[in-house]
């Protein structure tokens, strides 16, 4: 019996590789690629199956849909930075929103047994909010280009749904970590620092809160749609979980798990507000994934202190931290360093 067929866009960024890796002994996976140099990634996948295309382009995509004929779609691929979507508003624009259109509409028009497309939304959609856990229920009020763009895109597969019995999903994803070669953000950037550069911490603003998933708990969430794709048709999932943390506080959580390393106020070396200033700063992104429970018997299992241990020993290992660490900071402080 052969596998399904599985289309992921946006596939050698950090939750498509690491869907690749669990999903690819169960389907037949396809990956598009902004360019030419990521197809190195997901060593998994055929290169006759790794297509380097804009989603821009209309009649592109329509030859890779109709070729490709998959089963399913998972659609990652966006700008997701959500800092830099302000300055580059226009880029946001045409590739989160119109490249999920041309996207959708090519699959309508060329792929007749489409069981199911995923597209990952945020949780910025629900921009100021009571700082109470958000749910599918909670009224959108995008305040980034970011947040616009996908709030947009939901809106469209909402319509051909109605209009052309689409069969799609979205899944509004709160912020996942556990990266292994991207320091952007914030949880791998605090790590990713004391690793390299114990003395000097510099983030940004500590007051927002936000929580965070495990991307092992993602990628499980993902897997689980697909299994049940007849279920989730139609559906908005948020992916919990209710954990919401200041940034502050998550350094404090993060410092604290290297303390066998040093001594003293972690205060001492971290360095606030060196970020610019996000633009209509959200503080409060929190969601609760009970609708996922009970319609898809899925719940994130892996708790922030237990996901934090495990990023934190991969970058140790990546950094050679301890080896580099241990014997020389020891016991020391900020104080003892020399500039």
């Amino acid at each position: 019996m052969s596998k399904p067929r599985l289309l992921i866009t946006g596939i050698s960024g950090f939750i498509g590789q690491a869907l690749v890796e669990k999903l690819h002994k169960k389907y037949k996976i396809y990956g598009i690629y902004e360019k030419e140099s990521s197809t190195s990634k997901n060593p998994e996948i055929s290169e006759k199956r790794k297509w380097v295309v804009d989603l821009r382009n209309a009649p592109l995509m329509e030859v890779v849909v109709s070729t490709i004929q998959p089963d399913f779609v998972i659609h990652l691929a966006a700008r997701s930075e959500v800092a830099n979507s302000f300055d580059n508003y226009e880029e946001v624009a045409d590739i989160n929103y119109k490249g999920t259109v041309i996207l959708a509409e090519a699959l309508r028009k060329n792929v007749p047994n489409l069981k199911l497309f995923v597209m990952a939304s945020t949780m910025e959609t629900y921009g100021h909010q009571p700082a109470s856990p958000f749910n599918e229920d909670t009224p959108q009020h995008p305040m980034a280009p970011y947040a616009v763009a996908k709030v947009a895109s939901e809106r469209y597969l909402e319509y051909m749904e109605y209009a052309y019995a689409f069969p799609f999903t979205i899944l509004r994803q709160t912020n996942a970590y556990g990266r292994k070669d991207n320091s952007f953000f914030v949880v791998e950037r605090i790590i990713s620092q004391f690793c390299e550069d114990f003395w000097k911490i510099e983030l940004g603003d500590p007051d927002p809160m936000r929580n965070f998933i495990y991307i092992d708990d993602l990628v499980e969430l993902y897997e689980v749609l697909l299994e049940k794709y007849f279920t989730a048709q139609g559906e908005t999932f948020v992916t919990g979980p209710n954990n919401a943390v200041a940034i502050g506080e998550l350094y404090e959580m993060i410092a604290d798990k290297f303390s066998d390393a040093w001594v003293g106020d972690p205060n001492d070396v971290v360095e606030w507000y060196t970020m610019p200033h996000r633009p209509g700063e959200i503080y409060y992104l929190n969601s609760d994934a009970s609708k996922a429970k009970k319609v898809l018997g899925w719940e994130p299992k892996t708790s922030l202190d237990e996901g934090l241990d495990k990023t934190i020993a991969y970058w140790k290992e990546k950094t050679n931290y301890d080896k580099v660490w241990w014997p020389t900071c020891s016991g020391r402080t900020a104080a003892d360093h020399e500039d």
